[in-house]
């Protein structure tokens, strides 16, 4: 065996082993929420079930007002996702292709947001949000505007990095041919930079989508009684009782949680392939 294919084996070995770490709790989440509830009880676990069930996501998604917290989960993660790719293709373009003042300091400032901790800004975030709602109510304390707001300040500054370095890869060639055909600058910054930056924007959208899905501190700190605008992980609160847990409840509406995410992946996965062949006209 070659040095060369011995390293090969290495490595595939290595991607397996990583893989593996990396599914196993998902299986194990599934796995639980498909277990009888005395199954999942016993001292002795096993990494399969005899007698799979449904019973727990019959009783999660019978849970009182389970839908509306996965509709306002679903509003808040689409209007992050639209909202942070248009302003930060916007800003990329701005950043990539013109000359003004600041233009570094603003591109550090970027990378300064995302190294702050998001602990530490909850409790200034939690009375920013309370003195803007008393001008603009509808991004105040109690709304979904209000988690939009802060997920779009979060996700912007990853965002406009990422997209900046598809933008900065597109020749500005194409886009001086574009002009001398005639073509305006909105057409060339929608008819041309749009679609070739559309990998670019799958990936930071599947990166708004998921971080907005997910989060749990920022609608527990900015919903504090307006019960009918919680999210999704606000609903896993049900199912952790004083007494005992329900853990297959617990389980059953963490895959559920999931599934959205997996179905916006799918949507957006080809863009993610995608590159920059047949841009340029011979």
């Amino acid at each position: 065996m070659t040095t060369g294919s011995w390293w090969r084996r290495a490595a595939d070995l290595t991607a397996t082993v990583v893989a593996l770490v990396t599914v196993f709790p998902i299986y194990w989440m599934l796995l639980s929420a498909l277990k009888p509830a005395g199954e999942m009880q016993s001292l002795s676990q096993r990494p399969w079930t005899l007698a799979p069930t449904l019973d727990h996501f019959r009783r999660v998604l019978g849970a009182e007002d389970f839908g509306r917290y996965l509709v306002n989960s679903l509003l808040v993660a689409l209007a992050v996702v639209a909202l942070s790719g248009l302003v930060a293709f916007l800003a990329a373009v701005a950043l990539t292709r013109f000359r003004f003042r600041f233009r570094s300091t603003i591109l550090v400032m970027f990378l300064v947001a995302q190294m702050v901790p998001i602990e530490a800004l909850t409790i200034p975030l939690f009375f920013l949000i309370r003195d803007v709602g008393a001008v603009v109510p509808e991004v105040g304390l109690n709304t979904l505007g209000s988690l939009v707001l802060v997920h779009l300040a979060f996700s912007l500054p990853f965002a406009v990095w990422m997209l900046r370095g598809f933008v900065a890869a597109i020749p500005e060639e194409l886009e001086e041919a574009a002009m001398l055909d005639g073509a305006s600058r909105r057409t060339v910054l929608w008819r041309i930079l749009f679609p070739l930056v559309a990998p670019g924007l799958a990936a930071t959208s599947v990166f708004s989508f998921i971080t907005a899905w997910n989060d749990f501190l920022f609608a527990r700190t900015f919903i504090i009684s307006a019960t009918d605008n919680q999210t999704l992980p606000m609903a896993l609160l049900v199912f952790f009782k004083p007494d005992e847990n329900d853990w297959g409840g617990i389980m059953a509406a963490s895959v559920l949680m999931t599934v959205p995410v997996l179905i916006f992946f799918i949507l957006v996965q080809k863009r993610l392939v995608s590159g920059l062949g047949g841009a340029v006209k011979d």
